[in-house]
């Protein structure tokens, strides 16, 4: 049975949508930009990158990264990101969402920044020390997931904390709108002053000097956003969930929150310790009341988002690499090396303009009438559809009368993944799991989705080769080819609309009713209660 809800938190709850909410999804949404923006503008500069440091004299194709070097590239920041998100979502619960925040904050600016140098000019060390500063971006990166999600969540009111927390996690799409449009003036800009010949004409001549700095330039720019956000970082109160149900500090919470609502809140300091007895505040992430309450919950959170990433991030990392195989880019000898990245840079900026941020903001807009559950269902299945769509008619799409629509229907594929999983997975772990461990849960389904986005790409680059020996990339083994692949995703988006059943549907209620944390429950805990995240 339900107990009485603390007054802090009811008025959170019932709050109507103020100033405040605003300012805090763009404060933690700045960071999601700047996440997305260095996550996705790697893909933006691996040809250049190829075509720079691995140049082979009388070859008739410009330079490419090799298997291994190209894999780590793509997916070291992926690796970074699956330790910052459970390292971070555990520590966030054990010393308070707000502590945590500006720690990921100055690891993104100083990796972003970091990420533009080298040490030496040689292939070996460009590449090992782009790879040692963009684990580290990952890290940081990694850390701003749960603690974005839950800070949003223990922020909001009831009635639109979907639309809130999607809002947060909208921010993406323009982070990599963002990486599609500064390639695209860096590498026009480049192309325009120092104008190379295609490399077909000047193998050498085709890679001007000053192509180095392109995408230094890129990469480093992700490094403003994050750094202009830090000050009102460090300014926002602890939320009132942690500081009431974790830390139990009841007085702190009433005084942080009457601040940010301009109402008079009480303390209710015995009706804390009260809530702090019960059982159901006490069990740890390890314990069978957690597996009965919430494991499948849990199994829930992480098998679709690590689905869902296997489909999303070998679709937006590889786009380029799809797009040439229908002929949307032109053969890389046919261009320069600036002209290059220009090309793919405005492939990637109208996908994401024409389906990418509009699909973030139709979850946001439809997400607290919906609700999660039928978004994320609706999402998966047609994500399936498309992807099947395109997959086994495959050669209908490469004959060039009918390229536009296969941009059309991979276009479709990511407005349904953003409309769709690639919102809902990030926002429903911040809401069904208890405050003490909310924001480990949240890191690690997060983790679980990274796992899948590091399968997605580093399995692309070898899947999507074609199973022809003379039409695969250099030093890269035959694959199935981009056909059986796009029917491999297909199956995975299909098996995610499986596992969407396990995921309970959070519209409308708040964060106690759904963890029952305020449950009158006849057990009560009379040990002293303990703010430790995990049990010993």
């Amino acid at each position: 049975m339900a107990g009485e809800q603390l007054q802090v938190l009811s008025a959170l709850d019932l709050a109507k949508t103020q100033w405040y909410h605003f300012t805090a999804i763009v404060i933690a949404g700045m960071g999601f930009f700047t996440d997305a923006y260095d996550l996705f503008s790697i893909s933006l500069v691996t040809k250049l990158l190829g075509r720079i440091y691995y140049h082979v004299d009388g070859a008739p194709k410009p330079g490419t990264l090799p298997p291994n070097v190209s894999a780590a590239v793509n997916g070291v920041a992926l690796c970074g990101t699956l330790a910052g998100q459970l390292f971070f979502g555990w520590l966030g619960d054990k010393m308070g969402r707000k502590s945590v925040y500006g720690m990921t904050l100055i690891l993104m600016v100083v990796c972003s920044l970091a990420s533009g140098l080298s040490f030496g000019d040689e292939p070996k060390a460009v590449i090992a020390t782009l790879c040692f500063f963009r684990f580290w971006l990952g890290f940081g990166i990694g850390g701003d997931y749960p603690l974005s999600a839950t800070i949003m969540s223990e922020y909001a009111n009831k009635k639109t904390r979907g639309a809130f927390i999607a809002a947060v996690f909208a921010m993406q799409g323009f982070g990599i709108l963002a990486g599609g449009v500064v390639s695209l003036i860096v590498s026009a800009a480049f192309d325009h002053r120092f104008k190379g010949p295609s490399y077909q004409d000047d193998p050498v001549g085709s890679t001007v000097k000053q192509a180095d700095y392109i995408w230094r330039i890129i990469l480093m720019f992700g490094a403003i956003p994050a750094a202009l956000t830090y000050y009102w970082r460090m300014k926002m109160p602890e939320t009132a969930r942690y500081t009431a149900l974790v830390a139990k500090d009841a007085k702190k919470a009433a005084t942080d929150m009457s601040k940010v609502l301009q109402v008079e809140i009480e303390a209710e300091e015995t009706k804390v310790e009260k809530l702090a007895m019960k059982s159901a505040n006490s069990f740890g992430l390890f314990s069978r009341e957690f597996a009965r309450r919430h494991g499948l919950h849990l199994l829930g959170t992480t098998t679709t988002w690590f689905l869902l990433d296997i489909a999303f991030y070998s679709q937006n990392l590889f786009q380029k690499d799809i797009f040439s195989a229908i002929g949307w880019i032109p053969k890389a000898e046919t261009m320069s090396a600036t002209r290059e990245v220009y090309r793919i840079s405005r492939a990637q900026t109208l996908i994401a303009l024409c389906s990418t941020v509009p699909g973030y903001w139709f979850t946001v807009f439809f997400i607290d009438y919906m609700g999660r559950f039928a978004i994320q269902l609706m999402g998966f299945f047609f994500m399936t559809v498309f992807m099947f769509a395109l997959a086994i008619p495959y050669h209908h799409w490469t004959l060039k009368p009918n390229r536009i629509g296969f941009v059309v229907m991979y276009s479709f594929t990511f407005f349904f993944a953003n409309f769709g999983p690639n919102a809902t997975t990030f926002v429903v772990p911040a809401e069904i799991f208890p405050a003490r461990l909310r924001s480990t849960c949240h890191g690690i389904s997060a983790a679980a989705g990274k796992a899948g986005a590091i399968i997605g790409a580093f399995g692309f680059l070898y899947a999507a080769q074609s199973q022809d020996k003379t039409k695969t990339d250099a030093g890269y083994p035959t694959g199935i080819g981009v056909k059986n692949s796009l029917i491999v995703l297909g199956v995975v988006n299909f098996l995610g609309m499986l596992f969407t059943f396990l995921v309970p549907e959070p519209k409308g209620k708040s964060l106690e009713e759904l963890t029952g944390e305020n449950e009158d429950s006849p057990e009560l805990d009379m040990q002293p209660p303990t703010n430790r995240t995990v049990p010993v």
